[in-house]
């Protein structure tokens, strides 16, 4: 009950965090617009064309994490979490699109130049937003990361990306403003154009790699080896593991070699322990699902319980955990 309740209040807090995004993105395009139409600059154009995809992407993040946070269903046994990763990939696309955009409307100023005007007001405004979106990509980022978010790390690094763009077009445009080379307000849109392509491109493989399920290895070394430090006298074996993460929620499967002699409550006992010891050094929002073998013949040379009183084999070496022998579906022998 208590892990259902963290659930609901970190999907709360994500939702919380994501309106504020969505307000954010509103109250920038407004001032990006009215920026464009003081200075008739493409490059504040580009950009405002940018947060016209944060405001879409920003309610397209809402929505998932809105599903993400309903409870499992007999329909959805794991949960709903992995709308976010859906949320995500759309979110790159539509970044990616709007670099796109942005560097056919950066070619057509060559060909079609405009005078530019009021840019100390221009650089001013845009300055300020991306001020604003450096707090909120950053509070979306961390927040994404403490609560395992794909939808709340997508809106952030989104909107970090759209701060650095927004930092290359002031330079650009104070250079401008300075030197009065027009042909710079194309250039500089073109060059955060390509940056906030590879941006979209970088969002889009991480949510592919999240709805594919595939291996994440930072996590699953610091797993392992946490597992190592901690691992008890009982825990003769370990192989077969894997992390697989729906939205907040991180699912661990795993084999437990165990003395064949324990009972089932002795077994439970150790899968608990197990359990309370990832859940306190990991994340709150974690279900574990540990399959128990009993110890074989060969295991006794790696086995190191003491008090052992059917033991056939000295014990010979510890085999240490690592992310080459834990992810085999093997157990392992004084050979490993």
């Amino acid at each position: 009950m208590n892990q259902i309740l963290k659930r609901v209040n970190k999907g709360r807090e994500n939702i919380r965090v994501q309106i504020w995004i969505v307000t954010v993105a509103l109250t920038l395009l407004l001032i990006k617009t009215v920026a464009y139409y003081m200075t008739r600059s493409v490059a504040i154009l580009t950009d405002a064309l940018e947060s016209i995809v944060n405001v879409i992407a920003g309610f397209i993040g809402l929505y998932s994490l809105y599903v993400s946070a309903k409870p499992r269903d007999e329909d959805h046994p794991y949960g709903h979490g992995k709308a976010e990763f859906l949320s995500a990939a759309i979110e790159g696309v539509l970044i990616a699109i709007a670099g796109l955009i942005i560097v056919y409307e950066s070619v057509n100023s060559f060909t079609h130049p405009k005078p530019l005007q009021k840019l100390d007001s221009g650089i001013i405004l845009i300055a300020i937003t991306g001020i604003i979106n450096l707090i909120f990509g950053q509070i979306s980022l961390r927040k994404g990361k403490k609560n395992n978010s794909a939808a709340l790390i997508g809106s952030g690094k989104h909107l970090l990306s759209d701060t650095y763009s927004t930092l290359g077009i002031v330079i650009g445009l104070t250079l401008i403003y300075f030197t009065h080379f027009l042909w710079l307000d194309g250039a500089v849109a073109i060059l955060f154009a390509l940056i906030i392509i590879y941006s979209g491109y970088s969002v889009l493989r991480s949510s592919i790699a999240g709805i594919m399920d595939e291996a994440d290895k930072k996590l699953l070394s610091n797993l392992i080896e946490f597992l190592n430090e901690k691992r008890r006298v009982n825990w003769v074996d370990l192989h077969n593991l894997r992390v697989i993460k729906y939205g907040s929620v991180l699912h661990i499967d795993c084999h437990l070699t165990l003395p064949w002699y324990l009972s089932v409550k002795e077994s439970h006992d150790e899968i608990e322990a197990m359990g309370i010891l990832i859940k306190k050094e990991f994340v709150d929002s974690v279900e574990i699902f540990v399959h128990t073998d009993p110890c074989l013949d060969f295991s006794c040379r790696i086995c190191q319980k003491q008090d052992c009183g059917v033991r056939k084999f000295d014990f010979e070496r510890r085999v240490e955990w690592n992310l080459s022998n834990v992810l085999r579906d093997s157990k392992h022998g004084i050979t490993t």
